[in-house]
C-alpha cells in the first residue's frame, strides 16, 4: 500500500471520528421541545423545557397569596399508558412525590387524574399503587389531550400529547420546588404501573425556581452531563479508536515503505484509547454510586471485562520479549487473542450503552453505525488486497522455483551427456 492509500485511510478515519463526536454531542439537544406559555384553557408567565421525554411547563406564580397555576405538557407511550408529574416536598427524587397522574378512563375512557403518593414501597413494587388525597394544597387539577380529538379513546395512542392543569397553594415564601415526571405502558384498573428503567426514565427530575424560571437540578444535572460524557468517551476509545489501533497493527506491519511507524502508531492509538476508556469507566463507576439501586448488570460487566482486558494489554507492552526470545511466540498469541477480545467486548458494551441511554433509534446510533460499518467496510478491502498481494507473491516464488529446479535439472542433464 503507498503513502497516498494510508493517508487517506487516516483522512477517512479522522472525518469519521468528527462525525461521531459531533452526532453524540449533539444528541441531548435534539431530544428537546420546545416549551410554550399558551394554551387553549389560559395564558401562563413563563415556560421551561424539562430535560428529559421531551417534556416541559408553564406556570404563572401568584406571589400575593403563594399560588402556583402549572401546566404540564408530556406524551403517552402507549394506548393503554399513563402521564403524570409530581411535587416532592423533601428533595429531588421520586419516593415521597405528590403525584398526579393522567390516563384513560377503564370505563369511560376520557382522560383522568387522579393524585398518588409515591412512598417507599411503590420502588418495591409489593403493592398496586392506589389513589389517595394529597397532603399539599391542591386547588384544582384536569387533563385534557390536544392535537387529538378530545374526549375520544382512540385518539390516546403512544405519542398522543396531554396537558394537566393544576393549582395549589405553596408555603409562604416557597419559590423553589423539586419537580417528577414520567409516564408508563399499563394502568391496571386505576392503578398505574411500572415505568420503563432507562437512563431518561430514571432521571426525570429537575429542582425549579419558581421566580427566576432557572432549573438548579443539583446533582441530577450533573448525573445527566456525567452520563453524557461517560456515552462519548467510551464510544469514542473502546467502540471506535481501539478498532483503529489493531487494524493499524495488522494491515501496516507488512508495508515496506512504512516501516515502524506502523508501531508507534499502534501503540499511541491504543494508548491514547485506553486512556480515554479508563476516564470514561471511571465515570461509571461514579454514575454507578451516584445512583444507588440503579444496576445495569449487563453492560457494568461488560465494561469491567473490557477494562480489565485493555489494562492486560497495556501492561504486556512492559514484559514483550523481544523476537529473537523463545517465548516471543506465546507472547504474541496472547496480545492477538486479548487484544481482539477487547475490541469485541468494547463495540458490543458500546451498542449495550446506547440501549441503557435510551438512544437504540437515535442519530447517536445511526452515527456509530456508519462509522464502525465504514471501519469494517476498510477492513474488508484490505484483508482482499493483503491475501491478493499474498497469493502473487507465492505464485512469483512458486514460478521461480520451478524455474531454478527446471535450469538445475537441464544443467545435469547436459553434463551427463558430455559424460
Amino acid at each position: 500500500m503507498s503513502n497516498s492509500s494510508i493517508s487517506c485511510f487516516i483522512t477517512i478515519k479522522t472525518m469519521i471520528f468528527f462525525f461521531l463526536f459531533y452526532i453524540l454531542l449533539l444528541t441531548p439537544q435534539a431530544n428537546a421541545s420546545h416549551c410554550t406559555t399558551i394554551t387553549a384553557a389560559k395564558t401562563y408567565q413563563k415556560c421551561m423545557t424539562l430535560p428529559t421525554q421531551q417534556a416541559s411547563i408553564a406556570w404563572t406564580f401568584h406571589h400575593h397569596n403563594s399560588t402556583l397555576e402549572l401546566v404540564f405538557f408530556g406524551s403517552f407511550i402507549s394506548p393503554s399508558g399513563w402521564v403524570g408529574y409530581g411535587i416532592n416536598p423533601t428533595s429531588a427524587e421520586m419516593t415521597g412525590t405528590r403525584a398526579l397522574v393522567a390516563f384513560p378512563d377503564p370505563t369511560s375512557g376520557s382522560i383522568v387524574v387522579l393524585t398518588y403518593i409515591l412512598d417507599p414501597t411503590v420502588k418495591l413494587q409489593r403493592s398496586a399503587l392506589l389513589s389517595r388525597p394529597l397532603d399539599i394544597h391542591v386547588v384544582s387539577s384536569s387533563a385534557t389531550l390536544y392535537g387529538g380529538r378530545v374526549g375520544s379513546e382512540e385518539s390516546v395512542h403512544s405519542g398522543a400529547a396531554v396537558q394537566i392543569f393544576t393549582t395549589l397553594k405553596l408555603s409562604p415564601n416557597k419559590t423553589k420546588i423539586n419537580l417528577v415526571w414520567n409516564r408508563g405502558l399499563y394502568v391496571q384498573g386505576y392503578s398505574p404501573t411500572i415505568h420503563p428503567t432507562t437512563v431518561s426514565d430514571l432521571s426525570s427530575v429537575a429542582t425549579i425556581d419558581i421566580l427566576s424560571g432557572f432549573s438548579a437540578g443539583g446533582v441530577h444535572n450533573n448525573i445527566k452531563t456525567l452520563k453524557i460524557t461517560h456515552g462519548i468517551l467510551n464510544a469514542v476509545s473502546w467502540g471506535f479508536l481501539l478498532p483503529i489501533g489493531a487494524i493499524t497493527a495488522r494491515y501496516f506491519r507488512n508495508i515496506q515503505s512504512v516501516g515502524v511507524i506502523w508501531f508507534y502508531a499502534h501503540a499511541g492509538i491504543q494508548l491514547t484509547a485506553f486512556v480515554l476508556g479508563a476516564i470514561g469507566f471511571a465515570i461509571g463507576v461514579r454514575l454507578g454510586e451516584l445512583s444507588p439501586g440503579v444496576v445495569y448488570g449487563l453492560h457494568r460487566k461488560l465494561g469491567f471485562a473490557a477494562f480489565c482486558l485493555g489494562g492486560l494489554q497495556t501492561m504486556a507492552l512492559l514484559f514483550r520479549p523481544k523476537t529473537t526470545h523463545k517465548f516471543r511466540k506465546y507472547w504474541k498469541s496472547y496480545h492477538h487473542f486479548v487484544g481482539y477480545a477487547c475490541v469485541v467486548l468494547g463495540v458490543v458494551n458500546v451498542f449495550q450503552g446506547f440501549e441503557v441511554m435510551g438512544l437504540s433509534r437515535s442519530y447517536a446510533k445511526l452515527g456509530y453505525c456508519l462509522a464502525l460499518s465504514s471501519t469494517i467496510g476498510v477492513c474488508i478491502a484490505m484483508e482482499v488486497n493483503g491475501w491478493v498481494i499474498f497469493c502473487r507473491k507465492a505464485k512469483e516464488e512458486k514460478m521461480k522455483r520451478d524455474a531454478l529446479v527446471g535450469g538445475f535439472e537441464k544443467g545435469s542433464t547436459s553434463s551427463a551427456n558430455n559424460n
